[in-house]
């Protein structure tokens, strides 16, 4: 599948604000937004008033960074999301943020989304006992994620561990730190998911 390959500080920059996509380096003052904060690019500096659909968009495209999604998936994500009952926008993010690397991000399994989304490639996680390395994989209610027996000896589990101990797990999830096994409780409300979007923007957007 094809995946974005470059500079992800340049993300964060066209976005204008930080989207955590390199885990504690984000918290200092290495953070590519902080010493530069202006978008990327020869006209990065100049300043530009986005039109109602320009405003759309960014706010589309700072979801799909924030979560790692591509194009083609966000839209599928979000035909989901339309097909349900509710509302299309919370619906949509609870979509998002049921992705087996999100949740193993949320539960400190990962100090980034794309450091989780890489070790869940790896094959280091289980859902009800059977492996899964398929990090766009959908949990529910009731699923039980675990890191395998074997990667719990591994220096990279132990390293991100020890970055991610003081992290707090969202009240969706329940986390047992001695078992290194959790259990999600239902699926994320909006109260629950902490990110700076405006999903009914991107409601708009596709609704065009």
């Amino acid at each position: 599948m094809a995946r974005y390959t470059g500079a992800v500080c340049r993300q964060c920059r066209r976005e204008g604000q930080k989207l955590f996509l390199k885990g504690e380096r984000c918290y200092t003052e290495k953070c590519g937004i902080s010493r530069r904060q202006y978008a990327p690019g020869q006209h990065g500096q100049g300043r530009k008033k986005l039109s109602e659909y320009g405003i759309q968009l960014r706010e589309k495209q700072k979801a799909r960074r924030y979560y790692g999604v591509l194009e083609s998936q966000f839209r599928k994500y979000f035909n989901m999301a339309n097909k349900k009952t509710g509302v299309t926008g919370e619906n949509l993010l609870a979509i998002l943020e049921s992705r087996l690397d999100n949740v193993a991000y949320r539960l400190g399994f990962g100090a980034s989304r794309p450091e989780a989304r890489q070790l869940v490639a790896h094959g280091h996680f289980t859902v009800n006992g059977r492996k899964v390395d398929i990090p766009s994989f959908l949990v529910k209610a009731n699923d039980v994620i675990s890191i395998k027996e074997k990667s719990r000896g591994s220096e990279k589990i132990k390293a991100v561990l020890e970055i991610t101990a003081s992290r707090t797990v969202p009240k969706w999830l329940d986390l047992d730190r001695n078992t290194l096994t959790a259990k999600v409780l239902a699926a994320a409300g909006r109260e629950d998911i902490d990110l700076p979007l405006e999903e009914h923007l991107i409601v708009e957007l596709y609704s065009r």
